[in-house]
Protein backbone atom coordinates (compact mmCIF):
# COMPACT_ATOMS: atom_id res chain seq x y z
CA UNK A 1 0.00 0.00 0.00
CA UNK A 2 1.25 3.48 -0.83
CA UNK A 3 0.75 6.17 1.79
CA UNK A 4 1.30 9.90 1.45
CA UNK A 5 1.88 12.02 4.53
CA UNK A 6 2.58 15.71 4.84
CA UNK A 7 3.03 18.30 7.53
CA UNK A 8 3.29 22.09 7.56
CA UNK A 9 4.40 23.96 10.66
CA UNK A 10 4.21 27.76 10.76
CA UNK A 11 6.17 29.19 13.66
CA UNK A 12 6.36 32.81 14.80
CA UNK A 13 9.65 33.06 16.65
CA UNK A 14 10.69 36.25 18.41
CA UNK A 15 14.18 34.94 19.24
CA UNK A 16 16.48 32.35 17.69
CA UNK A 17 15.13 29.04 18.93
CA UNK A 18 16.84 25.65 19.15
CA UNK A 19 14.57 22.90 17.77
CA UNK A 20 14.72 19.14 17.68
CA UNK A 21 12.30 17.79 15.09
CA UNK A 22 11.13 14.24 14.44
CA UNK A 23 9.27 14.64 11.16
CA UNK A 24 11.01 12.14 8.86
CA UNK A 25 9.77 8.57 8.48
CA UNK A 26 12.42 5.87 8.49
CA UNK A 27 12.73 3.04 6.00
CA UNK A 28 12.91 -0.37 7.58
CA UNK A 29 11.49 -3.87 7.56
CA UNK A 30 7.87 -2.69 7.61
CA UNK A 31 8.04 0.31 5.27
CA UNK A 32 10.06 1.85 2.46
CA UNK A 33 10.26 5.64 2.08
CA UNK A 34 10.54 6.17 -1.67
CA UNK A 35 10.00 9.94 -1.88
CA UNK A 36 10.60 12.67 0.64
CA UNK A 37 10.70 16.47 0.84
CA UNK A 38 11.87 18.51 3.80
CA UNK A 39 11.75 22.27 3.25
CA UNK A 40 12.58 25.19 5.55
CA UNK A 41 11.54 28.75 4.71
CA UNK A 42 14.98 30.02 5.78
CA UNK A 43 18.38 28.47 5.26
CA UNK A 44 19.49 26.80 8.49
CA UNK A 45 22.20 24.35 9.46
CA UNK A 46 20.69 20.98 10.30
CA UNK A 47 22.34 18.09 12.10
CA UNK A 48 20.57 14.76 11.84
CA UNK A 49 20.92 11.92 14.33
CA UNK A 50 19.06 8.83 15.51
CA UNK A 51 17.73 8.82 19.04
CA UNK A 52 17.86 5.76 21.28
CA UNK A 53 14.60 4.49 19.73
CA UNK A 54 15.91 4.76 16.16
CA UNK A 55 13.85 7.85 15.27
CA UNK A 56 15.39 10.26 12.77
CA UNK A 57 15.84 13.60 14.55
CA UNK A 58 16.89 16.95 13.10
CA UNK A 59 18.57 19.54 15.31
CA UNK A 60 18.70 23.17 14.23
CA UNK A 61 18.47 26.76 15.39
CA UNK A 62 15.47 28.47 13.84
CA UNK A 63 15.79 32.20 13.14
CA UNK A 64 13.83 34.93 14.88
CA UNK A 65 11.23 35.18 12.11
CA UNK A 66 8.15 33.64 10.59
CA UNK A 67 9.60 30.17 10.06
CA UNK A 68 7.87 27.49 8.02
CA UNK A 69 8.70 23.79 7.93
CA UNK A 70 7.11 21.63 5.23
CA UNK A 71 7.55 17.88 4.95
CA UNK A 72 6.03 15.37 2.57
CA UNK A 73 6.70 11.66 2.22
CA UNK A 74 5.50 8.76 0.15
CA UNK A 75 5.88 5.39 1.80
CA UNK A 76 5.26 1.81 0.68
CA UNK A 77 3.89 -0.49 3.39
CA UNK A 78 2.18 -3.86 3.60
CA UNK A 79 -1.42 -3.84 2.36
CA UNK A 80 -2.74 -5.02 5.72
CA UNK A 81 -1.60 -4.92 9.31
CA UNK A 82 -0.56 -8.12 11.02
CA UNK A 83 -3.40 -9.54 13.06
CA UNK A 84 -3.28 -12.22 15.67
CA UNK A 85 -6.61 -12.39 17.53
CA UNK A 86 -6.30 -14.38 20.70
CA UNK A 87 -2.55 -13.79 21.03
CA UNK A 88 -1.89 -14.20 24.74
CA UNK A 89 -0.89 -11.65 27.32
CA UNK A 90 2.73 -11.90 28.44
CA UNK A 91 3.16 -11.23 32.15
CA UNK A 92 5.51 -8.43 33.12
CA UNK A 93 8.02 -10.81 34.70
CA UNK A 94 8.35 -12.61 31.34
CA UNK A 95 8.78 -9.51 29.15
CA UNK A 96 12.18 -8.76 27.61
CA UNK A 97 14.05 -6.01 29.48
CA UNK A 98 14.16 -3.77 26.40
CA UNK A 99 10.36 -3.27 26.43
CA UNK A 100 9.92 -2.51 30.12
CA UNK A 101 10.32 1.24 29.53
CA UNK A 102 7.10 1.06 27.47
CA UNK A 103 5.10 0.19 30.59
CA UNK A 104 5.88 3.28 32.65
CA UNK A 105 3.75 6.44 32.78
CA UNK A 106 5.02 9.54 31.00
CA UNK A 107 4.06 13.20 30.61
CA UNK A 108 1.60 12.40 27.80
CA UNK A 109 0.65 8.84 28.78
CA UNK A 110 -0.55 8.79 32.39
CA UNK A 111 -1.06 5.04 32.44
CA UNK A 112 -0.98 4.99 36.24
CA UNK A 113 -4.29 6.89 36.23
CA UNK A 114 -6.15 4.91 33.56
CA UNK A 115 -6.12 1.30 34.79
CA UNK A 116 -9.60 1.20 36.30
CA UNK A 117 -11.13 2.98 33.30
CA UNK A 118 -9.36 0.72 30.81
CA UNK A 119 -10.37 -2.45 32.63
CA UNK A 120 -13.99 -1.26 32.68
CA UNK A 121 -13.84 -1.19 28.86
CA UNK A 122 -11.71 -4.23 28.05
CA UNK A 123 -11.65 -6.38 31.20
CA UNK A 124 -14.07 -8.90 29.67
CA UNK A 125 -11.77 -9.48 26.66
CA UNK A 126 -9.12 -12.20 26.56
CA UNK A 127 -5.94 -10.73 28.03
CA UNK A 128 -3.47 -9.57 25.41
CA UNK A 129 -4.17 -8.89 21.73
CA UNK A 130 -7.94 -8.85 22.12
CA UNK A 131 -7.70 -6.12 24.77
CA UNK A 132 -5.51 -4.01 22.49
CA UNK A 133 -7.99 -4.50 19.64
CA UNK A 134 -10.84 -3.46 21.96
CA UNK A 135 -8.94 -0.29 22.98
CA UNK A 136 -8.37 0.56 19.33
CA UNK A 137 -12.03 -0.08 18.47
CA UNK A 138 -13.21 2.05 21.40
CA UNK A 139 -11.03 4.98 20.32
CA UNK A 140 -12.26 4.73 16.71
CA UNK A 141 -15.90 4.61 17.86
CA UNK A 142 -15.85 7.31 20.51
CA UNK A 143 -13.06 9.80 19.74
CA UNK A 144 -13.67 11.82 16.57
CA UNK A 145 -10.61 12.88 14.61
CA UNK A 146 -10.88 16.68 14.30
CA UNK A 147 -7.94 18.31 12.47
CA UNK A 148 -6.77 21.59 13.95
CA UNK A 149 -8.25 20.99 17.40
CA UNK A 150 -4.98 20.27 19.17
CA UNK A 151 -2.42 23.02 18.72
CA UNK A 152 -0.15 21.66 21.44
CA UNK A 153 0.37 18.11 22.68
CA UNK A 154 -2.35 16.90 25.02
CA UNK A 155 -1.94 14.12 27.53
CA UNK A 156 -4.03 10.96 27.38
CA UNK A 157 -6.22 12.17 30.25
CA UNK A 158 -6.76 15.52 28.54
CA UNK A 159 -7.72 13.79 25.29
CA UNK A 160 -10.16 11.52 27.10
CA UNK A 161 -11.77 14.52 28.81
CA UNK A 162 -11.88 16.53 25.56
CA UNK A 163 -13.44 13.63 23.66
CA UNK A 164 -11.73 14.31 20.32
CA UNK A 165 -8.35 15.20 18.87
CA UNK A 166 -5.76 14.59 16.20
CA UNK A 167 -3.86 11.39 15.46
CA UNK A 168 -1.11 12.12 18.01
CA UNK A 169 -3.77 12.57 20.71
CA UNK A 170 -5.40 9.25 19.86
CA UNK A 171 -1.99 7.56 19.95
CA UNK A 172 -1.24 8.96 23.42
CA UNK A 173 -4.57 7.69 24.70
CA UNK A 174 -4.15 4.21 23.19
CA UNK A 175 -0.59 3.91 24.51
CA UNK A 176 -1.60 4.98 28.02
CA UNK A 177 -4.53 2.58 28.06
CA UNK A 178 -2.35 -0.35 26.95
CA UNK A 179 0.33 0.49 29.50
CA UNK A 180 -2.33 0.77 32.23
CA UNK A 181 -3.09 -2.95 31.82
CA UNK A 182 0.60 -3.95 31.62
CA UNK A 183 0.83 -4.19 27.83
CA UNK A 184 3.98 -2.40 26.58
CA UNK A 185 3.23 0.31 24.01
CA UNK A 186 5.01 3.20 22.30
CA UNK A 187 4.48 5.57 19.39
CA UNK A 188 6.52 4.76 16.29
Amino acid sequence: MKIRASCTLDLHLEVETPLILMLRPKSGASQWVYREEYIFSHQVNVTEYQDTFGNLCQRLIAPAAEFRIVTASEVETADAMDECPGAPFISVDQLPADVLDYLVPSRYCESDRLGEFTLSLVGQESMGYDQVAAISDWIRRTMPYLPGTSEFPLSALEVRAQGHGVCRDMAHLAIAMCRSISIPARMV
